[in-house]
């Protein structure tokens, strides 16, 4: 059910693909356990693997849509590049950003007008170039209102002038995706996204704002000279192509979330497992065992929700916008669940997990970057909570039902979504058929019953304007809503991919378990009324234990992983 580097499972149509994984794990197994790490601790920028990458022309096969390509293994297929993110985010968060920030930068690329960049970009992911997604300001963050770099007219077109911060690859992409505004005296200053080199002399890369292998720079353009052959998009346009090119990369923050603690998951249980505390194997713990257990539970779980979201994102159209639900969903929702399954591992490798010379220190420092990046988790459930709506009492039978997608073909629409908004008028297909396909696992049928409490609710006692506006209190009822779709993905994705039934009622027994958590907080808030209250008290249930079904999911899935799998030294 995991990640196995010394064991790659997936199939694809096409050699290629498989290749692309292959010499990538070759690539960090080769380097061994002791240099990634030296290189962690050092800061030491990643040469190597940009150079592998490069060589290997992998950012020019996978983020190359096949219109633009040089080769017939250019796509951008998303099926491919989560299992590239799951790879690289298995050897360290440091590999993964420079590729999630290259498919950032090239969003507004791919999705202009502007054919000549685009091309552009072509012939640079062949040479080996990173790019860069110049959205965040110090002031104003992601922002996407607000912005200070300002372009006034010129005699040539415009020069720019201001400051971007927390981008990534800025210092070495020769193409960085800026967003600004075109200022010509007018009352209403237009958005612009224009395409800048930082080898340019009026670039300015100031500093790196982290301290780490990655380059997260500030950068400022001092009258940098733009004209028409640079503008990617103006206007609305602009606007519209920030938003949208979050929309397809924040889903491969789950991914890198599920990668980390993979690798995380199998040090921790091998050193749980080979260890004699008080003369007990520490894995003969009870509380031990939970804790391995449930972390294993929740990280299948992460999995799953990201390999059946890819399906909806590949399959995403016009009059079917469901992708827009889900990821958000695995960005908030996956990410968060990264870091409690890594302080759940914590607790069972406790002082082993600050040793320098193991992979799980690089984990427990980097996890909690995935759940703030593309917007925080407050903002993405947020979102979540505009589909709510429609998702619970509206569902549309004509929408097609989705199979596997892993054929090999461009996911063309991912650059050609449109305007963005209206996000209420989407629709879905009906959740609950796939909890009535499993309903006769006792925690599937409990959840189900909790989500009826809160359809009920939200129906009889409906948020007011001033609740829906109070986003902690929307908050603690988008926290409720997310477990509805996260359940149902896993539901769709679990006979897919094989998860037994013991499996799955496992992880049930956990989301009813956060769904009493999230309940109680939301009676708890100083915005609830007594009707809402009363409702999230009825909420509540016991998660159905079972000691044989407890038992199969440690002796079949979790303590097997002991020694399965240990970085080269």
């Amino acid at each position: 059910m995991l990640l196995n580097p010394n064991n790659l499972q997936r199939k694809y149509p096409d050699q290629r693909s498989a290749e692309i994984m292959q010499a990538t794990v070759d690539f960090f197994e080769s380097r061994g356990k002791a240099k990634l790490k030296h290189d962690a601790h050092e800061r030491a920028w990643y040469s190597d693997f940009l150079n592998h990458v490069a060589q290997n022309r992998i950012f020019a096969s996978l983020l190359t849509p096949s219109e633009y390509g040089a080769s017939d293994d250019c796509r951008w297929d998303t099926y491919r590049i989560s299992e590239f993110a799951e790879i690289i985010g298995f050897y360290g968060l440091s590999y993964w950003y420079p590729f999630q920030v290259t498919a950032l930068g090239l969003g507004p690329i791919w999705m202009s007008d502007n054919e000549d960049a685009k091309r552009k970009a072509a012939a640079q992911l062949e040479q080996g170039e990173v790019f860069a997604f110049g959205l965040s300001e110090q002031t104003h963050g992601a922002d996407v209102y607000q912005t200070d770099l300002i372009l006034t007219p010129s005699e040539n077109g415009w020069v720019a002038n201001g400051e971007k911060y927390y981008i990534g690859n800025a210092n070495v992409a020769r193409m960085v995706s800026t967003f600004g505004k075109i200022d010509d005296g007018s009352t209403d200053a237009e958005y612009v996204f224009f395409a800048a080199d930082s080898q340019d002399g009026r670039y300015e890369c100031k500093k790196n704002v982290v301290n780490s292998q990655n380059y997260v720079a500030n950068y400022a353009l001092h009258d940098y000279p733009v004209s028409e052959a640079d503008l990617l998009h103006r206007g609305i346009g602009a606007f519209h192509a920030a938003l949208n090119t979050v929309n397809v990369c924040k889903y491969n923050l789950g991914w890198g979330s599920v990668g980390m603690c993979t690798h995380a998951f199998y040090e921790a249980i091998t050193h749980a497992a080979n260890r004699h505390l008080y003369g007990t194997v520490v894995t003969d713990f009870s509380h031990v065992r939970r804790l391995l257990t449930d972390a294993y539970a929740r990280l299948v779980a992460m999995r799953l929700v990201c390999t059946r979201a890819s399906d909806y994102m590949r399959s995403a159209a016009a009059d079917d916008r469901r992708y827009l639900l889900y990821s958000p969903l695995t960005k908030a929702k996956v990410t968060s669940e990264g870091e409690r399954v890594i302080t759940a591992l914590f607790d069972v490798i406790a002082a082993k997990g600050v040793e320098k010379d193991t992979f799980f220190e690089t984990v427990a420092q980097e996890i909690g970057m995935l759940p703030r990046l593309e917007g925080t988790v407050h903002i993405n459930i947020g979102l979540l909570a505009k589909f709510m709506p429609n998702y619970l009492f509206a569902p549309d039978a004509s929408l097609p039902l989705i199979g596997r997608r892993d054929d090999a073909a461009d996911d063309t629409f991912l650059f050609n979504q449109g305007p963005t908004g209206g996000l209420g008028k989407v629709r879905f297909h009906d959740w609950r058929a796939s909890f009535d396909s499993y309903a006769h696992l006792p925690n599937v049928a409990l959840l189900r019953e909790q989500v009826d409490v809160l359809a009920e609710m939200l129906a009889s006692a409906t948020p007011d304007a001033a609740q829906q506006k109070d986003i902690d209190f929307a908050f603690g009822v988008g926290q409720i809503f997310a477990l509805v779709p996260y359940a149902q993905l896993i539901l769709e994705e679990a006979p897919r991919s094989g998860a037994s039934d013991a499996l799955i009622d496992e992880i049930f027994a956990l989301l009813v378990r956060d769904f009493n958590t999230y309940a109680v907080e939301l009676h708890d808030k100083s915005a609830t009324t007594d009707e809402q209250g009363r409702f999230a008290m009825r909420m509540i249930r016991r998660p159905a234990q079972d000691a044989s079904r407890y038992e199969q999911v440690w002796k079949e899935y979790v303590l097997p992983l002991n020694g399965a799998y240990e970085m080269r030294p």
